[in-house]
């Protein structure tokens, strides 16, 4: 896919090896931005010839672009996409093995040159906040920028959660076209008051679209959790800013029966269901397990139509989780053990992207989050194999149970020492062990 720039990648990662690192560091920004800028020469500045759409926040980046390219889609544009959920062009999709989720080192301007060539109108991208920071949009003609919520993460490469928020900033900075608004957001006004050609709010405390303040009563979502509404409404929100027919846009939504790794509910033939989620931040993770532990209720569980009513039915949420390694914001991981101790009734800790990091190091730091929970009946077992793991949380469950995969969601790789990217599917492993 990016082979024209293989050559040139080559160099400069030549050239970074040869220069000091004290001065690469001082010069990183103009060294990325002067990067993309070239990227944007060399093919043309693909970006002017569509309309692009970048979505930023905490969490929902994926399932928004997701969203947002079904919507066009099904309205007869043509769209491509990237993200972690991976790369479309039209009618061709291929998976994000970059382990990058918005592409740099050429990539996005070669890939939106490909989306040229075939007459794409829009492009649909996830803006990180590294990848803004790091200029990966630079000579990127962006159109519309989102904003779904913003939580703490990626603090440790930022420095600060004032210089992460700062960096998703920039994004709206940067748009001066459509600016589309979480306005239930705590920290909404910080990014409304960028200047912009045109505003949108969406929200679930009015369960309207601003300025049409139309009411969206007819979104019902198949996809459960309150998270995915908000989602959803971004959407619709961005394709009002379009002009695009807003109820054949929510017909769009109402048919989605799953996005991949992002709260896809596998059934079991024994009348358990598991839920494989790419929850990667201790905010998300909460969500996932409440709205989880909320539909073991009785007569509010969404997922039980498969099950018996039996009285005596007592269903369990059984947790497997991990934390990504490579000094990525070790903060998280003790936020993740007091999370599961809190909601899960069996935690299972196991391997996730540990990197160049000893996992035994990483589930240690997860455990240790458990004091931080008052439960004296937390049940929970350390399994480094990650298939072994979810192979035993398989075999744990019952009928009524929900078995939740945390984690990696639809990625196709894990990262393990010296570089290497072993090939990896929570769903397959579940899938075979069904």
């Amino acid at each position: 896919m990016f082979k024209e720039s293989s050559i040139l990648n080559k160099l400069l990662d030549f050239g970074r090896k040869i220069i000091p690192k004290k001065l690469f560091n001082a010069a990183r920004p103009i060294y990325h931005w002067g990067l993309n800028m070239i990227g944007g020469v060399i093919f043309g500045f693909p970006s002017r010839s569509m309309k692009v759409i970048a979505i930023t926040g905490t969490k929902g980046k994926s399932t928004t672009v997701y969203m947002i390219s079904r919507i066009f889609e099904e309205q007869g544009l043509s769209v491509a996409a990237v993200g972690s959920l991976g790369f479309k062009i039209k009618g061709y999709e291929w998976p994000n093995t970059l382990k990058m989720t918005l592409p740099g080192r050429l990539k996005l301007h070669n890939f939106l040159y490909k989306a040229k060539k075939v007459d794409v109108q829009y492009a649909v991208l996830e803006a990180t906040s590294e990848g803004i920071a790091q200029h990966r949009l630079a000579g990127v003609k962006i159109d519309c920028a989102v904003f779904t919520n913003l939580h703490r993460e990626h603090l440790e490469s930022h420095g600060s959660f004032e210089n992460y928020m700062a960096a998703k900033q920039k994004l709206f900075l940067k748009t001066a076209g459509v600016h589309v608004l979480n306005i239930d957001d705590p920290y909404f006004e910080k990014f409304a008051n960028f200047p912009a050609r045109r505003k949108i709010t969406y929200g679930k405390k009015w369960g309207m679209i601003s300025p049409l303040r139309q009411p969206v009563s007819n979104l019902e979502l198949k996809l459960i959790g309150d998270f995915n509404e908000y989602n959803g409404l971004a959407a619709l929100a961005v394709a009002e800013a379009y002009g695009l027919d807003l109820e054949k846009a929510v017909n769009s939504l109402n048919s989605i029966e799953f996005i991949s790794g992002r709260m896809e509910i596998l059934r079991s033939p024994k009348g358990f269901n598991v839920v494989i989620d790419y929850a990667h931040t201790p905010d998300s993770l909460e969500l996932v397990y409440k709205t989880l532990k909320n539909n073991l209720k009785p007569n509010t569980y969404q997922l039980r139509q498969s099950f018996s009513e039996a009285s005596n039915l007592k269903p369990r949420l059984i947790c497997v989780l991990g934390a990504a390694g490579g000094g990525r914001d070790k903060w998280k991981r003790s936020e993740f053990g007091r999370i599961a101790a809190e909601y899960c009734d069996e935690i299972i800790l196991t391997n996730e992207d540990p990197y160049d990091e000893d996992p035994v190091d990483i589930l240690d730091q997860i455990e240790g989050g458990f004091i931080k929970n008052q439960r004296s009946d937390i049940k929970f077992q350390k399994i480094l194999d990650r298939k072994k793991a979810i192979e035993t949380a398989l075999t744990m469950a019952k009928e009524g149970d929900i078995v939740v995969i945390t984690g990696k969601g639809s990625e196709i790789s894990m990262a393990v020492a010296g570089g290497r990217k072993i090939p990896w599917s929570d769903r397959e492993i579940v899938v075979k062990n069904f």
